[in-house]
């Protein structure tokens, strides 16, 4: 079952049967879409409304078929400051998301150009930055690096995971050096920013990208709007996050539907080869 490959399951038939009969509730107008017809449907509503899409099911939808190949999945977080029930945490995620981490990097074709990729996973800690997401984020940049090669980056997080503590902010100036060297060998980075991307996550790579695509109505930031609002004691605009807002202002580069983004990611990796 197709379907299951997206969550990392493969062809466990217990887990397949467990995963039978899933709903996903539009968090927009509330319907109930099964588990199977939402994957078909990129995980957009039948209202529009986009919901939050697993790593391995974006990878499906924008790479060419059986050209990906995983990297670094056996890095895996430990609970290195001893920080109460984090091992529970990570192994709650590990389960709900049928991932070892919150990002998933590789190496593969999209439109018969070759790159490396890394998709971020909202249901692994809400993607959240930990010392191994952001090593598998460095080692994917300097692989890129020495083998010429562009990366596309699908972003999705609440930022730095505050169980590692100062070790996952240290992970913004880790990874933001890897892109800068990556970008001084004279490759291509495209980010592409997903709902939500925020905090250290936004404070760094995602936004160092060459290229920056966001899909429709993504919230992206640093802070949420009332800590802005409460600490500069103004009020902002509405939607002053979101990624129309952003492009208006000239924060991104690109909105992309979903549907289009295989097309999109294509060309743009053609005209850089």
């Amino acid at each position: 079952m197709d379907l299951l490959k997206h969550l990392g399951f493969g062809k466990d038939k217990e887990k397949e049967q467990a995963h039978d009969g899933i709903k996903i509730v539009c968090k927009k107008c509330g319907a109930e879409t099964e588990l199977s017809v939402m994957t078909a449907q990129s995980y957009v509503c039948s209202c529009g409304e986009y919901q939050r899409m697993p790593a391995r099911a974006r990878i499906n939808s924008v790479v060419d078929k059986d050209s990906f190949s995983e990297m670094y999945g056996e890095l895996t977080s430990e609970n290195v400051i001893e920080f109460p029930d984090y091992e529970e945490k990570l192994e709650k995620a590990k389960k709900a998301s049928g991932l070892s981490e919150a990002v998933v990097c590789g190496k593969c074709t999209i439109g018969g150009n070759e790159c490396a990729i890394f998709v971020m996973d909202s249901s692994f800690m809400m993607g959240s930055m930990g010392t191994v997401v952001g090593e598998k984020l460095t080692r994917i940049f300097e692989y890129a690096t020495k083998n010429n090669l562009p990366v596309v980056g699908f972003c999705t997080s609440g930022g730095a995971r505050m169980q590692e503590g100062i070790l996952s902010l240290m992970q913004m100036a880790k990874v933001s050096g890897a892109v800068k060297r990556h970008s001084e060998g004279g490759n291509l980075y495209i980010a592409v920013l997903t709902d939500p991307t925020t905090g250290g996550v936004t404070a760094s790579f995602a936004m160092q990208g060459d290229i920056i695509i966001a899909e429709p109505r993504a919230l992206i930031g640093f802070a949420g709007q009332r800590v802005i609002e409460q600490t500069t004691g103004e009020k902002l605009p509405e939607g002053f996050q979101r990624a129309e807002f952003m492009l208006q202002h000239g924060f991104i580069d690109l909105i992309e539907e979903r549907g289009r983004m295989q097309y999109t990611l294509s060309k743009l990796l053609s005209i850089h080869s």
